[in-house]
């Protein structure tokens, strides 16, 4: 009996030398997979730290170009405003135009009948020169003068 407690005591410190150089190989390779991740989660930070500084002046850029839009904007908004006051001048002259061809068109209607006796008035005036002028040349001595024309080809002199 007593043999068989020290092949027990054997048999128990086999095991648990063999569960001692598991656990050391487990350990090991828990060890080896700890470290890949520490180098991973390095590597990783290292990454983030680019990505942070780019974002942060990106974020720099960002800002100053939004500040840069709000400038142009606020002078961009002048710009409307003088071609809005434009517009409203072109408007008030439209009108003003538009009141004035009224006025004439109503004087118009209003002296429609002394402009057409104007007109008749004209008509005889130059009727009447007409005729003036008519009886001057038929009481001419009848002779005519008759200019040259230097375009006019000319016949030869006889000499």
């Amino acid at each position: 009996m007593q043999v068989l407690l020290y092949i027990a005591a054997i048999v128990a410190a086999v095991a648990f030398l063999i569960l001692c150089i598991s656990l050391a190989m487990t350990l090991s390779s828990l060890k080896k997979t700890l470290k890949s991740v520490s180098e991973t989660m390095d590597n990783l930070t290292n990454q983030l730290e680019g990505i942070t500084s780019e974002t942060t002046e990106l974020l720099h850029k960002t800002n100053a170009l939004a500040e840069d839009i709000q400038q142009k904007s606020e002078k961009l908004n002048t710009v409307v405003d003088a071609v809005k006051g434009m517009g409203d001048s072109v408007s008030n002259l439209n009108s003003s135009v538009h009141r004035i061809t009224n006025s004439i068109t109503v004087e118009a209607e209003k002296n429609s009948d002394k402009i057409a006796q104007a007109v008749q008035w004209s008509n005889v005036a130059f009727g009447i020169i007409g005729k003036v002028r008519e009886m001057k040349e038929e009481r001419s001595s009848g002779w005519t003068v008759y200019k040259s024309d230097p375009n006019q080809k000319r016949l030869p002199s006889p000499k």
